[in-house]
């Protein structure tokens, strides 16, 4: 189907409708020549091949470089293919090309710019739950009264079944419930009081093997009354397949109307819009905090608004401590940092966790501004799963120093960004024993202190000259051996068999090259000044 064509058939919903449940603004309308109302069919992540058709689909530009020079050329093939929208990325240090917009208003295709916030990942999800959604609510497939809701339908359910009706999610979470009768069992009311269904019930039903049934089943699974536990109907509410929820019927002190099977059968079909809607709202509340506690570490937009959004009063006491993995790693890379994540959810609750790209990030309210303990108790209890995960990459983590408030968060995600790069730095030096994987400010000060004094001094160092550069930029193009060898003399404070015991060398070894720096260079080592600018440059040089 062409981009202009008419949305008004079964087995699509339109651009408007898809946009209508975009509450981030996730997405931003840049053109739409066709208007609106376009249909639209799916969706296409990135280019799927030159024979493959876009009929009347979304397509996400996945695979354009960071300056999207050839934007415009992805908007054109877009259009040559059929589809009905493409998506950019946009970005404060990147605007979208004025070509780009050109030639989506030449092909007559509506182009969306994605927000700089978001990832890919972010926008597929929103796409493809709102899509749904809209579809589901057509009056082909007979939605209920959207002012009625999951409740209203739990109760007409409940009166067509003769029962009590449960809606839950795939988390096990009650979304909606029917009234309780005096006849209800235990298990309905502690999962009504709770929530949720409680833990030893869902380990019940997984033993059982009736959660599998399912989740594999699409009809109707019948149980029937054994003992406390009444006669009870379960069925799975999915759209297209996929897994939303569950409706469960229970006898409540009398039987089970005959109707009730093709009763709750239709209930499920009705609660898909509801149970996406769900879906997408959770969703966009996940997007929305983690948008506010990724301004709040970096500093930027409103801080108050972040902290509102994140539930954390102002004056709350905060501290930050991050999760810093190798930037190279196999299957274990990622799953370390979900591993640290699900540990610092499941002993932090109180906390709120980041997910980026290399780290995770962890906000936590503490009880005393002037006690790092309970900071450094965390980054000590997340070395345990990261070490624990097979094939794992090296995790650091820091631990920042507390602050007076949530406002400045980003002063603490700093300070424990400054943890992690001295403890990074330490282990590349060889200054422990063993190497140390997590700390606080209090535990690596003095090599923070070094690290910014290092910073400091390198645009003086390399605007300078003299013996020490000649050294350092001939020995480096030669490999690097005598730098390496002057950084462990200088690093055990002029100690030959300490430091060829950390070169693996023998002491004479050491020693030839240490006299060799003397007479090639004219270095003298007995100089507290020369000593001082040859331990910054073999520092800033990294050959430790």
């Amino acid at each position: 189907m062409t981009p202009g064509t008419s949305g008004d058939g079964p087995g699509h919903v339109t651009l408007r409708q898809i946009l209508a449940y975009d509450d981030e603004g996730m997405l931003r309308l840049l053109l739409a020549p066709a208007g609106q109302d376009l249909a639209v069919h799916g969706l296409i992540v990135g280019d799927e091949g030159p024979a493959r058709p876009h009929e009347g689909r979304i397509v996400l530009a996945t695979g354009l470089a960071p300056d999207l020079r050839d934007a415009s050329a992805v908007v054109r093939e877009a259009a040559r293919r059929g589809a009905a929208a493409v998506v950019l990325r946009e970005s404060p240090a990147t605007p979208l090309p004025d070509d780009a917009m050109a030639a989506a208003g030449e092909c007559g295709i509506a182009l969306l710019a994605r927000a700089d916030w978001a990832d890919w990942g972010d926008t597929v999800a929103l796409l493809r739950s709102a899509t749904s959604y809209a579809a589901a609510g057509r009056d082909d497939i007979g939605a209920p009264d959207p002012g009625g809701g999951l409740a209203a339908l739990a109760a007409s359910t409940a009166r067509s079944c003769r029962g009590s009706i449960t809606v839950e999610d795939t988390q096990f979470r009650v979304l909606a419930h029917s009234a309780t009768g005096p006849g209800a069992d235990g298990v309905r009311r502690s999962t009504i009081l709770g929530g949720r269904v409680p833990e030893q019930r869902v380990a019940e039903l997984r033993r059982s093997g009736l959660l599998r049934a399912l989740w594999t089943s699409q009809d109707v699974i019948h149980r029937p009354a054994d003992g406390d536990s009444p006669e009870r109907l379960v069925v799975a509410v999915r759209n297209h397949g996929e897994m939303l929820g569950s409706l469960w019927a229970a006898a409540d002190g009398q039987g089970l109307s005959p109707d009730a099977t093709r009763a709750l059968r239709r209930a499920a079909v009705l609660a898909v819009p509801h149970l996406l809607r769900h879906r997408l709202d959770e969703s966009g509340t996940a997007r929305r905090e983690a948008q506010a506690l990724r301004g709040l570490l970096h500093g930027t937009g409103d801080r108050r608004t972040h902290l509102w959004s994140l539930g954390i009063a102002p004056g709350t006491p905060c501290a930050v401590v991050v999760a810093v993995r190798d930037s190279t790693g196999g299957p274990g890379a990622d799953r370390a940092l979900d591993a640290l994540a699900a540990q610092a959810a499941a002993t932090r609750p109180t906390g709120r966790i980041l997910r980026e790209q290399h780290r995770i990030a962890v906000l936590l309210p503490v009880r005393d501004e002037g006690d790092p303990r309970e900071v450094l108790a965390l980054a000590r209890e997340l070395d345990g799963p990261s070490a624990g995960v097979p094939d794992a990459v090296t995790v650091r983590i820091g631990a920042g120093r507390t602050v007076a408030s949530g406002l400045d968060a980003s002063l603490s995600y700093a300070s424990a960004l400054e943890v992690v790069r001295a403890l990074r730095d330490r282990e590349a030096r060889g200054c422990d024993e063993q190497p140390v994987r997590y700390a606080g400010p209090d535990e690596v000060g003095p090599t923070i202190d070094a690290l910014r004094l290092l910073d400091a001094a390198r645009p003086v160092w390399e605007s300078g000259d003299g013996p020490v550069h000649e050294l350092i930029r001939a020995d480096l193009a030669a490999g690097g051996d005598l730098v390496r060898s002057l950084a462990a003399y200088l690093g055990t404070g002029g100690d030959i068999p300490a430091a060829a015991r950390r070169l693996l060398l023998h002491p004479n070894t050491l020693r030839y090259r240490i006299r060799r720096a003397r007479e090639r260079f004219g270095l003298d080592l007995d100089d507290p000044d020369t000593r001082l600018v040859l331990a910054v440059a073999v520092r800033l040089t990294g050959a430790f």
